[in-house]
C-alpha cells in the first residue's frame, strides 16, 4: 500500500505556530478553539492579516515547528508496513524546500528524502491513501482520503476523518 502523509497541520504544527508568532508580535491572546472553522490569518484585525499570511515566507518558520502529537510514532510503524511518502505543497514557499527536508531529518529520519515529495498541486499523486488537511487536495485523490482535523476544517464534511494519529494508526495498521 502507497500511503502520502501531507506535512503542514497532518505532522507539524503550523496553526500552532501561526497563533504563536501572532501572540507574541501582537500582544495578542488568540487561541485555536478561537479560529474554529478559520484559518488563523482571517481571526484577527485587518491589519495585522498580512503578517500573518508572511509567517511561511520568513526564514526559519517550517524549520522551528513540532511535530504533532503522535505523527512519529505512528508514522514510524506505517513506514515499516507500508510505502509511505511525505508529499508537502511546499513550491508555495519555496525557502520551505530547505527547512522542510531538515525538518524531516530531524524528526522524521526514519522516511529518507528519497521517499520526500515537495511538489506544487497534489493531484499528481497517485496512490491507496492520501491523509491531509485540506479538503481540496483530498477532492482530487482517486484513492482513500483521510482528512486530519485541524482548527481551520472544524466543519468540513463529506470525508473520512482522523482527529488524532492514534485515530489514523487505528484505521491503517
Amino acid at each position: 500500500m502507497t500511503i502520502f502523509v501531507d506535512m503542514d497541520e497532518v505532522i507539524a504544527d503550523t496553526f500552532g505556530a501561526h497563533i504563536e508568532i501572532y501572540n507574541t508580535e501582537f500582544n495578542g491572546n488568540l487561541t485555536p478553539e478561537a479560529c474554529k472553522g478559520s484559518d488563523v490569518w482571517k481571526m484577527v484585525p485587518k491589519a495585522h492579516q498580512e503578517s500573518i499570511r508572511k509567517h511561511a515566507t520568513r526564514r526559519g518558520f517550517f524549520k522551528n515547528l513540532n511535530p504533532i502529537e503522535g505523527s512519529k510514532d505512528v508514522l514510524k510503524e506505517l513506514s515499516e508496513k507500508y510505502n509511505v511518502y511525505i508529499a508537502s505543497a511546499a513550491m508555495q514557499f519555496p525557502n520551505s524546500l530547505e527547512e522542510k527536508s531538515e525538518w524531516l531529518d530531524e524528526h522524521f529520519p526514519f522516511i529518507p528524502w528519497q521517499k520526500r515529495i515537495l511538489c506544487g498541486h497534489k493531484h499528481i499523486l497517485k496512490g491507496d491513501v492520501l491523509i491531509d488537511d485540506r479538503s481540496y487536495n483530498l477532492e482530487m485523490f482517486n484513492g482513500r482520503s483521510i482528512l486530519y482535523s485541524s482548527p481551520h476544517n472544524a466543519y468540513i464534511n463529506g470525508f473520512e476523518r482522523a482527529d488524532t494519529w492514534e485515530e489514523i494508526g487505528k484505521k491503517l495498521l
